[in-house]
C-alpha cells in the first residue's frame, strides 16, 4: 500500500457499497430493538440490551470504516494502468507456463480465488511492477517467480 488513497476496481467498489447498504438495514433492525433509555426488567434482558448496543456500535464502526474506504477511492480515481497497485488487474505467467489473470485487492474474497491481496506474497511482489517485469515471491512451498504480462484495461474483470 502506498499510504494515500488507494484506488479500488469497479467490481471492488460495488462489493463495498452492497455492503454498506447491507450494514445500513442491519443497524436499523438492531437500533428497533434497542429500549433507549427505559428501565429494563431482569438482569437477562439488561445482558440482551447490552449485547444488542455491542452489535450497534460493532454495526457503526464497520459503516464508518466502509463510508471511508469509499470516499479514499473516488478521491484517489481509477487504478493505474502503468504499474500494478491496489485495484490493478494482472495477467501473470508462472515457472510453469501456466497463466492468471488476478486483481490486486484489499480484502481476499471467499468465493473469488482471483483476488489477491496486495500483502500476499504474490501480491506484495507485484505492486509497483509493469508488464514484462518478473517478480519472485516466497511460497510455503519456496521460491517462486511470475512474469507481468499485462495489467489495467488489458485484462480486466470489472
Amino acid at each position: 500500500m502506498t499510504g494515500g488513497p488507494e484506488p479500488i476496481s469497479d467490481v471492488a467498489r460495488e462489493a463495498l457499497e452492497r455492503e454498506l447498504a447491507d450494514l445500513r438495514t442491519e443497524r436499523e433492525t438492531v437500533a428497533a430493538t434497542l429500549r433507549g433509555g427505559e428501565r429494563v426488567g431482569d438482569m437477562a434482558d439488561e445482558a440482551d440490551e447490552l449485547q444488542r448496543g455491542t452489535e450497534l456500535d460493532r454495526l457503526d464502526t464497520r459503516i464508518t470504516e466502509v463510508e471511508g474506504r469509499l470516499r479514499e477511492a473516488a478521491v484517489a480515481g481509477h487504478p493505474r494502468t502503468d504499474r500494478v497497485g491496489v485495484g490493478s488487474t494482472v495477467t501473470v505467467r508462472f515457472a510453469d507456463s501456466t497463466e492468471a489473470t488476478v486483481q490486486i485487492g484489499e480484502v481476499a474474497e471467499v468465493l473469488d480465488r482471483t483476488v489477491v491481496t496486495a500483502d500476499s506474497p504474490l501480491g506484495h511482489a507485484l505492486l509497483g511492477c509493469r508488464a514484462g517485469d518478473t517478480v519472485s515471491y516466497e511460497t510455503p512451498e519456496g521460491r517462486l517467480t511470475a512474469v507481468v504480462l499485462s495489467l489495467g484495461d488489458e485484462g480486466d474483470r470489472s
